[in-house]
């Protein structure tokens, strides 16, 4: 009697449907299905852009000349963006609108910012990588589940797929990876339900990568200090600086992208002013430490332990400069960088590990840009192990308080409050 009570209890819907929980099984061999097929096409999507930026970034430090050809790669880019008719293009924030508003990604976003990212490193604009990941997969994702025709709310877990796809496959990072699109969309609520499809999309984009011969990002460093009240304190006071850092670095992005706008109408006069500005700009420095996307550079820090003390708000310049003039580009890349540097500044003033403090710091800046604590705090785990975890931990959870609503992407939607259980659901600044 008492099954047949159980079983009375478990309603079809007015199409006929079990309800969902019963449907597991299947929901899993679709999204298993689905996130292997983009985890391939993504992967070998993001695997071709990374060598593709690799070979621009060589080419640029064999023939550094080549940056006076700035202006002309800036031109081409909006000329490009035109000619596919792309050139009200949003970037990132398009992305993270079409998941949680149903706008649609369009397929031409992903070439227009393969070779506008790669014009943009090769002649020496100031950029990241990650960031066009994102457009890459999320593009791509977007429009595998238009062309197979799944609904909204399934086009919104395909399109985290793709941008977890191309994060991986670029930076090698698959946990981060798998967990930064759901993360990164809303900020205080995660859409677990893309968990299994962003996993699985991770990891095989991370597989395709790694067959044709991309080695992941990885920092190792030996010196980590024991935590105690005195280090836990200092590593506290690095993630302050971070956190004002990361503000001062998501501000310098959005006011620098108004006054080209104010002041240059012209889209095709504003690209080619940036690459002067850049030229100019690199010509007063004496080299190209601040130009491209700078990882060999962050290795540097890490090997010498020391840096110049306005490294990075030099870097926050060049980036700045490059991306509001309408070079395209990512922001991570050179937010880790920018993080890197403070951080070993930090290390030199303090006395403090000056290693760890580097690591810190690209972790705390990461974490107060993109305002995704478990994001930053995997990609520490994956960058530099496991060791220096206490630290890592406590940087993080300081920057992402004290770097306010600031982010780098204005799509970006802060539903709860970082200091109160209270629902405000509002964009980032």
């Amino acid at each position: 009697m008492k099954k047949n009570r159980e079983e009375t209890d478990i309603k079809k819907d007015d199409a006929g449907r079990l309800p969902q929980n019963l449907n597991a099984p299947a929901t899993f061999l679709k999204w298993l299905a689905l996130s292997l097929l983009c985890g391939v096409i993504v992967g070998l999507a993001g695997t071709a852009f990374s060598y593709a930026m690799a070979y621009a970034t060589d080419f640029r430090f064999a023939h550094p000349t080549v940056i006076l050809l700035l202006p002309l790669g800036g031109v081409f880019i909006v000329w490009l963006y035109r000619a596919l008719k792309n050139e009200n293009d949003a970037g990132t924030n398009l992305v993270l609108s079409s998941i949680h508003s149903g706008d649609t990604v369009p397929l031409r976003m992903a070439p227009c910012i393969f070779l506008a990212t790669v014009a943009t490193h090769l002649f020496g604009g100031s950029a990241g990588r990650e960031g066009a990941a994102l457009q890459l997969g999320g593009s791509m994702g977007n429009s595998i589940g238009r062309y197979l025709g799944l609904s909204k709310k399934d086009q919104h877990i395909i399109t985290m797929c793709g941008m977890s796809a191309a994060f991986s496959a670029l930076f090698g990072t698959p946990m981060a990876a798998a967990i930064f699109p759901m993360e990164v969309v809303s900020i205080g609520i995660m859409h677990y339900s893309a968990v299994v499809p962003c996993v699985i999309a991770s990891l095989t984009a991370h597989g395709v990568a790694v067959h044709f011969g991309l080695a992941p990002e990885a920092f190792p460093f030996a010196d980590i200090p024991a935590f105690t009240v005195k280090t836990a304190f200092l590593t506290g006071l690095l993630a302050v600086g971070c956190a004002l850092v990361s503000m001062l670095f998501c501000a310098a992005l959005h006011v620098s992208g108004r006054l080209y706008k104010r002041f240059i109408k012209n889209a095709y006069i504003r690209a080619a002013a940036g690459g002067v500005f850049i030229i100019i700009l690199t010509a007063l420095v004496g080299d190209q430490r601040y130009n491209g996307a700078g990882v060999n550079f962050i290795e540097g820090f890490f090997e010498d332990g020391s840096v110049f003390p306005a490294a990075f708000l030099l870097k926050i310049l060049f980036t700045a400069v490059t991306l509001g003039a309408g070079f395209k580009g990512g922001e991570i890349v050179p937010t880790f960088y920018i993080g890197a540097a403070f951080g070993c500044l930090f290390g030199m003033v303090s006395g403090f590990s000056a290693n760890l403090c580097t690591a810190v710091g690209m972790t705390a800046v990461f974490c107060g840009v993109t305002n995704s604590p478990i994001s930053a705090l995997l990609i520490s785990f994956e960058l530099f192990g496991y060791d220096g975890m206490p630290y890592y931990l406590l940087a993080v959870a300081i920057s992402y308080m004290l770097s306010g609503y600031y982010g780098l992407y204005s799509s970006q939607k802060i539903i709860y409050s970082k200091y109160e259980t209270s629902f405000i659901n509002r964009r980032a600044r």
